[in-house]
């Protein structure tokens, strides 16, 4: 009698042996979760924020709030992930998660404050509209001093636990959406391709037509595109 597996039991398998290296990852991804809840916190969330590095639109934050594990499929930092993929993890991450929560800062509040402030701004949004305030916090890398609880920035976090990397999804699910939007009212930039970001597409758009309202003009790349043009009816625009 022959000790080989016929194809469908190689199959059936390497699909166990997969599923198991999956659930291993996962379990890894939760290690600063599970270290909170040893310690006796229940809610432990996770917050990120996504959009700091765009030329266009706000910078949007997110938290999720969990009392459990989310073991998702395809759980990771959300740069790691396809755009579909992230579609759907996104619905999964909102019905699992006890909470969760989206904050964003406007390109006004970005250029009034810096990137950096506008992007705490919004994670302090995402927190102040949770339905349920968490016990523990992480974040990545990022202290938020109005958080009265106890917290622990991560660096890299998005890619080291379980609930920033979901708030990452979440976030970036919803700011890609709103760059969607965006692209229906000024299409001649191509916002529904690249978000905002700086690609060759988006820096030859610039040129031809010069910023739109919705353009972060301290930004080096979109106030060099300004220069040939007359910045008034941008700030009418603005209003």
């Amino acid at each position: 009698m022959s000790g080989a597996l016929t194809k469908t039991e190689a199959a059936a398998r390497r699909k166990r042996l997969a599923r198991e290296r999956e659930r291993r990852r996962l379990v890894r991804l939760h290690r600063y979760e599970s270290d909170a809840r040893e310690r006796g916190f229940r809610l432990v969330a996770g917050m990120d924020e996504v959009g700091r590095g765009p030329l266009a639109g706000p910078v949007v934050a997110a938290c999720v709030v969990t009392d459990r594990p989310l073991m998702l499929r395809g759980l990771d930092d959300s740069k790691k992930v396809t755009a579909e993929r992230r579609e759907s993890l996104a619905l999964e991450i909102r019905s699992h998660a006890v909470a969760w929560a989206i904050g964003e800062a406007s390109v006004e509040e970005i250029e009034r404050l810096n990137i950096y402030w506008a992007s705490v701004l919004a994670m302090e949004r995402a927190l102040a509209a949770l339905s349920a305030a968490p016990d523990f916090l992480l974040t990545d890398a990022v202290r938020i001093r109005s958080y009265a609880g106890e917290q622990l920035p991560v660096i890299k976090g998005d890619a080291k636990c379980a609930t920033v990397a979901a708030a990452s999804i979440v976030a970036k699910v919803h700011r890609d959406a709103l760059l969607v939007e965006l692209d229906r009212l000024h299409p001649e930039y191509g916002f529904a391709d690249h978000k905002g970001y700086a690609t060759a597409q988006h820096i030859a758009a610039l040129e031809r037509h010069g910023p739109c309202a919705h353009h972060r003009r301290q930004f080096w790349r979109v106030r060099d595109a300004l220069l040939p043009f007359d910045v008034e009816p941008f700030a009418a625009e603005r209003g």
